[in-house]
């Protein structure tokens, strides 16, 4: 089996690809024949080390996060899942190793994939739309008439944010980048701010939910925007925003997790059509590894980036943003 690893932390220069072994399964363990895989910038910052006060010093370590596949085979204790199912899940950053053919994970960190959903419509979900669930639905538990601001609205977060704040009959701003504000116009945004610009005076005190995807929002921006009772939400956390946050009520700080209870409800979200992350780039393991790195200097892609996985049986839908 193959998959892509590095040997220490670092740049995106220690990436390789190189053959490996699965590790045995036990106790609630389950193996997938990846299908399809999708790149996070979480991805690159466990490779970078930014949490490897967590993930340790064991080495080589797999890359790769969300992924979609089939179950090869299932640990002792595994009740949920059994060979020949498609399932959708995420690894444990302490072990990752989706980018790869073969790739172990927990029971726990797995549903079943949706017939309606390709394997590259399911790969893309995990992380990007559990935690704009969280934030939106478990955090701020946003309805009906409730007004949103999205920092980073067309970002993969940002994307699944706007849809669900949308389907609980929200109202949603966004600001953006110049060069997609036509896309976002089109995506129900309104208004739709530029990063480049000031946040206009009329805006003062207009949202219920402010929505930091991008991490470039000012702690005074965000005040500005928010009413009364409102909340500002963050999921770029540094040491200024984890004290803002134990401090005040208004702001809260939200992590992923990759539980069955809250992916399940992401991915019956998207396969009922209400939530649709664009695929911008699909690529095999060999290619991947230049992707990843041009994707780590700044290249913006249109759309989410996906790894494919030759011999799948799983449907396979060929999108527009797919043939960009």
């Amino acid at each position: 089996m193959r998959r892509i690893e590095y040997d220490r932390y670092g740049g995106p220069e220690l990436m390789h690809l190189a053959a490996f072994s699965p590790p045995p399964l036990r106790g609630h363990a389950v193996r997938i024949k990846v299908a399809a895989a999708s790149v996070n910038p979480f991805d690159w910052k466990l490779r970078e080390g930014e949490l490897k006060l967590f993930t340790g010093k064991s080495f080589p370590r797999g890359m790769g996060s969300d992924f979609c596949g089939i179950v090869q085979a299932v640990g002792p204790k595994v009740t949920r899942f059994k060979a020949g199912d498609e399932v959708v899940g995420t690894t444990t950053p302490k072990v990752s190793g989706a980018f790869a053919e073969i790739v172990t994970t927990k029971e726990r960190l797995l549903v079943r994939k949706p017939a309606s959903l390709s394997s590259s419509e399911a790969a893309v979900l995990p992380i990007p739309g559990v935690t704009a669930w969280l934030a939106l639905v478990e955090k701020a538990n946003v309805g009906r008439g409730q007004t949103v601001f999205i920092n980073g609205a067309l970002g993969s977060v940002g994307r699944a944010a706007t849809a669900i704040a949308h389907a609980r009959g929200a109202s949603v701003a966004g600001r953006i980048g110049a060069h997609s504000l036509a896309e976002g116009a089109a995506e129900g945004l309104s208004p739709v701010l530029d990063y480049a610009n000031p946040i206009p005076a009329d805006l003062k005190g207009a949202f219920d939910v402010v929505f930091d995807c991008n991490g470039s929002l000012t702690p005074e921006e965000g005040d500005f925007l928010l009413k009364p009772g409102g909340m500002v939400i963050d999921i770029n956390l540094t040491g200024e925003k984890f004290v803002r946050a134990l401090l005040s009520k208004r702001r809260k700080l939200v992590f992923f997790n990759g539980k069955a209870a809250t992916l399940e409800k992401v991915v019956a979200f998207a396969a009922e059509g209400h939530l649709s992350l664009p695929v911008g780039v699909t690529v095999g393991l060999e290619d991947a590894i230049p992707l990843i790195a041009a994707m780590e200097k700044g290249k913006r892609q249109q759309g989410k980036a996906v790894i494919q996985f030759p011999g799948s049986t799983l449907r396979e839908v060929r999108t527009d943003q797919e043939v960009r």
